[in-house]
């Protein structure tokens, strides 16, 4: 079921926005600085931290895990309260304050984040 949630947040269709593709760990890290990732609608607000670690919640529920930038893209994998969120690496595109993450190097399933 929380895993279900999680897919869902994935697949929600978002108005078309004009996203710029983060290319390097550096950009990306002076992004997220000191912001967490967030998902209102399903309840997901996650923090991804400079010494390659996640931490956060979904649906009320704990989230953990690692990322590294890996060939200009965001790799990482996670567990979300017991549940393994397999080893993903994402194309990563940012317009103002949003930033979207696309599984599979961008052309996966894509979940666009509040940065706040």
């Amino acid at each position: 079921m929380r895993l279900a949630a999680l897919t869902l947040a994935t697949l929600l269709p978002l108005p078309a926005m004009a996203f710029d593709a983060v290319t390097d760990r550096a950009t990306f890290e002076s992004l997220i600085a000191g912001k967490e990732l967030r998902l209102g609608i399903m309840g997901i607000s996650l923090s991804v931290l400079p010494d390659g670690t996640i931490t956060g919640d979904a649906g009320g529920w704990a989230v953990t895990g690692t990322w590294d930038w890996i060939d200009g893209h965001f790799c990482r994998e996670m567990d979300w309260s017991g549940t393994p969120v397999p080893y993903n690496c994402q194309l990563v595109e940012v317009d103002g304050a949003m930033m979207r993450f696309t599984t599979d190097k961008g052309d996966g399933d894509s979940a666009t984040f509040n940065l706040r």
